[in-house]
C-alpha cells in the first residue's frame, strides 16, 4: 500500500457487498456514471451487471430500496482509496534558511521557493541562522526577515503563524497562505 496507512484501513473497514454477497428482494440500480436505472429484483440486476462484465455492488444499504452500483469492484475501491487520500492530506511545514549575507537574487529564489510551498497547502518556517560576530548585529538580520516578507506579500498572501522570535542560534518564524 501507499505511505498513509489509514487511508486504506478505513476503506477496508467498511466492507461493501459485491454480487452474491447481497441479500435483498429489489434494489435500486445505478450505472457506473451515477445515472439512476430504476428498482430491479436481485436476479434482473444481478444480470444487467454481468450483461456489461462488471459487478454489483451495494452501496448505501440502508436506503429503501438498497442502492447498488454497476462497475468494477476493483476500480470503486481505487477510486474510494484516492478520495480518501486527497481528503488526509496532511499539512507539512516546510523549511527556507535565510543567510545573514544573502543577496537580493538569491532573496528572490528563496521567495519563489516559499511561493511553492505555500500554493502546495504547506507551512513555512523561515530561520535565520546567526554565527560570531552576526549575533551582534541582529537588527540587520530582522531587516531582512522583513525584506523577505514583503517581497513574499507581493506575490502570495501569507498570515502569520508563529511571530519572528529569537532562538539562541538566530531567528525564527512561521507562515502559512490565507
Amino acid at each position: 500500500m501507499g505511505s498513509n496507512p489509514t487511508a486504506s484501513t478505513k476503506i477496508l473497514r467498511k466492507k461493501f457487498l459485491v454480487n452474491e454477497q447481497i441479500r435483498r428482494e429489489r434494489v435500486r440500480v445505478i450505472d457506473k456514471n451515477g445515472k439512476n436505472l430504476g428498482v430491479f429484483s436481485l436476479k434482473e440486476a444481478l444480470d444487467m451487471a454481468r450483461e456489461r462484465g462488471l459487478d454489483l455492488i451495494l452501496i448505501a444499504e440502508k436506503a429503501d430500496p438498497p442502492v447498488c452500483k454497476i462497475g468494477d469492484y476493483g476500480k470503486f475501491l481505487y477510486e474510494l482509496e484516492k478520495k480518501e487520500k486527497e481528503k488526509v492530506k496532511e499539512v507539512e511545514i516546510k523549511g527556507i534558511r535565510l543567510g545573514f549575507n544573502i543577496s537580493m537574487n538569491d532573496l528572490e529564489t528563496k521567495v519563489n521557493q516559499a511561493v511553492r510551498f505555500l500554493k502546495n497547502g504547506n507551512k513555512v518556517r523561515v530561520e535565520m541562522i546567526l554565527r560570531g560576530r552576526q549575533k551582534m548585529f541582529e537588527n540587520v538580520g530582522k531587516e531582512k526577515i522583513k525584506k523577505f516578507l514583503e517581497i513574499l506579500e507581493e506575490k502570495i498572501p501569507i498570515k502569520i503563524e508563529q511571530q519572528l522570535r529569537k532562538v539562541p542560534r538566530g531567528f525564527i518564524m512561521q507562515i502559512s497562505k490565507k
